[in-house]
């Protein structure tokens, strides 16, 4: 641990924090020395053995005599069946920190080409789970990572390091030593698709790469040429395909609701511009106990619940995700959806996975059971967005944490919070940066504070049928107020 500075609104700050560690190895084989690896020091033969793999100069686990790594001195001793080239040309990539290579050319391709095709849901699905397992990178930053997963989106392997191009030379190791073929194989990847890290994964026989940044040009030609489906910029429920759209099946995952299918439900033309940097989080937790059935599903304004709450705040925000266990019963939403991170822990996990999987600094949250949402309410609330904190509002009754505005840099408190097994959402509030917007200020926008009213009982549901029958829609007096306070 050692000091670091940190800048949140405009203040400078110190703090204990961790710096990831950079570790050279020298790569001795067959007696020669052969390149020195700057890496994470973790794995290391894992490392080794999937570099000789991917340079071609390994192919099995036979062609090791002995792989021995003395991290007291930084050396890996290896030997190797056969004699390496006379004469190497190392070439320098555009690799973090600079990959180096010694075999860039085309491999063959495998002896049984794939043709493996995928969901958007299980490209989702893993690229989710690779942004779960980083714990490095949200510790102190500056860790690439990268997973290999099936066609269906389950984890096979993962690793991570400083530098990308490791990633995936600590996956093909491991797969090696381990006996796990890759071929047909879906990669994720932090950090940027360029020409080594498409030619490894060919090497692999890898039939998908994503990434949640872009790929180069000549990667993109590699995955032409190789047969691969190359996919950038996932997040946010969308992506963006530069190679082999055919083996998406995109026609069979639009119902399922993960991708967002279009801007069909986005404000129309001439409305105002979704809100910036904020991603909308409807949480569809809790029991409904007192309903006696799922309220988030009851009609509502010729639909249901839950879709009249989406659409108020699709046309706010450019990403919107649904926080819920029980993705089938949401499977007509347009949106993404994601689980509790921390299962059985109520609002404060569903804050943490809206927190955890959005892709913007910051996210509005709201209970899938408050009719009477205020759309100038929630832009002044999102327009003053902590990232580093809570924004939250106040009621007569009290603060209202379902109807409030959480920064990515609440996350490390509320985790901590959960993992000492207190639900309530104001608890980790003393370990973060809170601001309060006070009753006055709220009711400018709305004098009733109908914004924090939510169903929770039949008879509250039919006073709400009641009144939109009446012409009292979006105005809630003809619904008994009740806070949406659940702290």
């Amino acid at each position: 641990m050692k000091t670091i500075h940190t800048y949140t609104n405009g203040r400078l700050e110190p703090k204990e924090g961790a710096v990831v560690r950079e570790f050279p190895l020298v790569l001795h084989v067959n007696g020669r020395e052969l390149a020195t690896l700057v890496a994470s020091p973790h794995e290391l033969r894992f490392l080794v053995a999937g570099f000789l793999r991917l340079q071609g100069f390994v192919a099995s686990v036979a062609d090791f005599h002995v792989l021995s790594v003395c991290e007291d001195f930084g050396i890996a001793s290896v030997r190797i069946r056969g004699e390496l080239p006379e004469r190497l040309k190392p070439v320098l990539t555009s690799g973090c920190g600079t990959g180096i290579t010694f075999n860039l050319d085309m491999p063959e391709p495998p002896l049984q080409a794939t043709t493996d095709r995928f969901t958007p849901a299980a490209v989702f699905r893993l690229m989710e789970e690779l942004a779960r397992r980083a714990e490095g990178y949200r510790s102190h930053g500056g860790i690439h990572s990268a997973a290999v997963g099936d066609a269906f989106g389950n984890l096979v392997l993962f690793a991570e390091d400083i530098g990308r191009h490791n990633t995936l030379d600590r996956i093909a190791g491991e797969a090696l030593l381990k006996g796990i073929e890759l071929a047909g194989k879906m990669l994720v990847t932090s950090g940027r698709v360029s020409t080594e890290m498409a030619a490894k994964a060919a090497r692999l026989g890898i039939s998908l790469i994503a990434s949640r940044t872009s790929p180069t040009d000549l990667a993109v030609r590699m995955c032409d040429d190789a047969g691969i489906c190359l996919i950038g910029y996932v997040r946010g429920g969308k992506f963006t395909v530069y190679a082999h759209q055919e083996r998406l099946l995109i026609e069979q995952s639009v119902g399922a609701g993960c991708p967002r299918p279009g801007r069909g439900d986005r404000a129309p033309t001439g409305a105002p511009h979704p809100i910036p940097g904020v991603t909308g989080v409807i949480l569809a937790g809790g029991a409904s106990t007192r309903m006696g059935s799922n309220k988030a599903l009851l009609p509502y304004r010729g639909g249901r619940f839950i879709e009249a709450i989406h659409r108020q705040l699709a046309e706010l925000f450019d990403e919107v995700i649904l926080v819920t266990n029980n993705p089938e019963q949401y499977a007509f939403l347009p949106c993404r959806k994601v689980p509790d991170l921390f299962p059985g822990m109520g609002a404060l996990a569903g804050i943490h996975s809206g927190l955890s999987h959005s892709a913007n600094p910051a996210i509005f949250t709201v209970a899938c059971d408050m009719p009477y949402l205020n759309a100038d309410l929630i832009r002044h609330l999102a327009g003053r967005a902590d990232r580093g904190g809570v924004l939250i509002p106040e009621s007569p009754g009290g603060l209202e944490p379902l109807h409030a505005v959480y920064g990515k840099g609440c996350l490390a408190a509320i985790e901590a919070t959960l993992l000492t097994g207190e639900r309530r959402i104001v608890s980790f509030f003393d370990r973060t940066n809170v601001n309060k917007v006070n009753a006055e200020e709220v009711a400018r926008f709305d004098p009733a504070f109908a914004s924090f009213s939510n169903v929770n009982t039949p008879e509250e549901y039919f006073r709400l049928r009641g009144g939109e029958q009446g012409g009292a829609v979006g105005q809630g007096p003809e619904v008994e107020w009740a806070s949406s306070r659940k702290l």
